[in-house]
């Protein structure tokens, strides 16, 4: 019941990240739903079609749309009367979904019999996926391709799980080894801008 509760809130958390990035484009509703629902349900919709997962989830489980559509509801208004949050709430509570969404990931795939390496690269896609969407449909480079230590700590969430149940400890505290690690990277790069270095020509 809790990784369910973290599912719906990472859920709502991913989709407002969504509203906030057409609301700085100056999108229409619509683009804004569209940008809340990709960036929330990219991800696991992309992992269900590779892993043979079909219908994928949020076609039989529609509670997913619900979550999406009243969060946008609820933004797109909090939008219009805007009042002053920490800085650090939304990446926060991204962090947060972010965790939960890599060790579905990984559990669900080696459900599906996945090796374990392919395990983690579907946790990091569930965490990701819909980010990158998200990110070429506003036109901008996404954001696990930059500096940002994003990614990183979703492959390493992924491996502890891995790691964790190849040592034959139980799947729901190798779930939450997965998610802790994931989430404290994560919070690391958040509180001190930790960042990957970056390649180019010097030009």
């Amino acid at each position: 019941m809790l990784l369910y509760i973290l599912d719906m809130f990472g859920t709502a958390v991913f989709a407002i990240s969504g509203v906030l990035l057409a609301s700085k484009l100056r999108m229409d509703p619509f683009g804004m739903i569209v940008l809340a629902m990709v960036t929330a349900i990219g991800g696991g919709t992309i992992r269900d079609m590779i892993l043979g997962a079909t219908p994928v989830g949020w076609i039989t489980q529609t509670e997913y749309l619900w979550v999406i559509l009243i969060t946008c509801v609820l933004s797109m208004l909090l939008i219009r009367q805007p009042r002053r949050l920490p800085w650090y709430l939304l990446p926060v509570a991204d962090a947060i979904g972010l965790a939960v969404f890599v060790a579905i990931g990984v559990d669900k795939a080696l459900s599906y019999g996945a090796s374990p390496m392919v395990a983690v690269i579907m946790g990091v896609i569930t965490g990701c996926g819909g980010g990158i969407i998200r990110d070429v449909l506003a036109r901008e480079i996404p954001m696990i391709f930059r500096t940002e230590v994003y990614a990183t700590a979703c492959i390493a969430g992924g491996m502890i799980h891995t790691l964790a149940l190849a040592a034959n400890a139980d799947a729901e505290y190798a779930s939450i080894a997965g998610m802790i690690t994931t989430l404290l990277i994560r919070l690391a790069a958040i509180r001190w801008h930790l960042s990957l270095p970056v390649f180019g020509s010097g030009k």
